[in-house]
């Protein structure tokens, strides 16, 4: 007698290992994703004031960068993309290499296995990077993407020079110190000015 409507508690065989991995996927992109600060944080106009001095604009980079480092990949990932919607053929490629990148480098979280040989993060970091610079030269819109790449560069320098840090607070992941929540220190009479 088949019951319909209920769910089983037991994964089939063979299947389990694919929604197992699925719901590893998604989790590590909810942590991946989690890192990117709110845009409200990023764009709070009464943050965004020119400083004093040509000097404090380093001190300002140095906090921001880190800080801001997932907003100012989607930054620049977004520049990209657009850049190439006149060139389908090079934003196929563009898509195609991120969905690789999304499976060989940042959703995997066991070792990669190639003829029974485990390949380090090392090697299949420089391998996509090669990868992905050789195919999307090879579409021929080589000066599209380094002038998108130089644009979302300056976008994101320029942000993280004017964007004052005062207001900020670093969390242990980002400030690399100790426990809990730390503000920066001396940062904020240097960078208020």
């Amino acid at each position: 007698m088949t019951s319909y409507g209920t769910i089983p508690t037991s994964s089939p065989v063979g299947g389990g290992t694919n929604l197992e991995y699925i719901s590893r996927a998604k989790a590590r992109l909810k942590a991946g994703l989690a890192t990117r600060r709110p845009w409200r944080q990023m764009f709070n106009l009464p943050s965004i004031t020119l400083p004093s001095h040509f000097t404090n604009c380093f001190p300002r980079i140095r906090i921001n960068l880190p800080y801001f480092r997932m907003n100012y990949a989607i930054i620049i990932l977004l520049i990209l993309f657009l850049s190439l919607l006149w060139h389908p053929i090079s934003l196929l490629v563009f898509v195609f290499m991120m969905a690789a990148w999304t499976f060989f480098y940042f959703l995997r979280d066991e070792p990669l296995v190639v003829f029974n040989r485990t390949i380090g993060d090392k090697v299949v970091l420089v391998m996509l990077s090669v990868l992905t610079i050789a195919l999307l030269l090879l579409t021929h819109a080589t000066v599209e993407i380094l002038s998108a790449v130089l644009v979302g560069a300056v976008v994101v320098v320029v942000h993280a020079a004017v964007r004052r840090t005062d207001d900020l607070v670093m969390d242990e992941e980002v400030g690399g110190g100790g426990g809990g929540v730390a503000v920066f220190p001396g940062v904020a009479s240097s960078s208020s000015s």
